[in-house]
């Protein structure tokens, strides 16, 4: 399973990536591969150019996380619908993972 993580970046703190690289570092050490955007591109970009390298990422995926607040994210909106026209498996992350190291992720029906 190779697994793209996608979730709002703009307006959050460090765009988020503490939440994007801890996702990554435990799924990583559940077996899988992962795709995170906060590894894919350099803070100076532009939203454009985030999100076409983003997307070209996406691709290679078959499998999509969304993180809390995916849906006040254009971006992360941007990435679900293609990802749900396409057929990805597409799950919600569903609890804290700084908690225990436990990644809890539900599939999006």
């Amino acid at each position: 399973m190779i697994v793209y993580i996608s979730g709002p970046m703009t307006g959050i703190e460090e765009f988020n990536y503490p939440l994007f690289n801890s996702t990554a570092k435990t799924l990583r050490e559940q077996g899988h591969e992962v795709i995170n955007p906060a590894e894919i591109t350099p803070l100076e970009a532009t939203w454009n150019g985030f999100m076409r390298a983003d997307i070209k990422a996406l691709m290679d995926a078959d499998t999509v996380l969304l993180l809390p607040g995916w849906e006040k994210s254009n971006g992360a909106n941007a990435e679900f619908y293609l990802a749900e026209l396409l057929d990805m498996k597409i799950y919600k992350f569903e609890s804290d993972i700084e908690l225990n190291g436990a990644l809890e992720w539900n599939e999006v029906v």
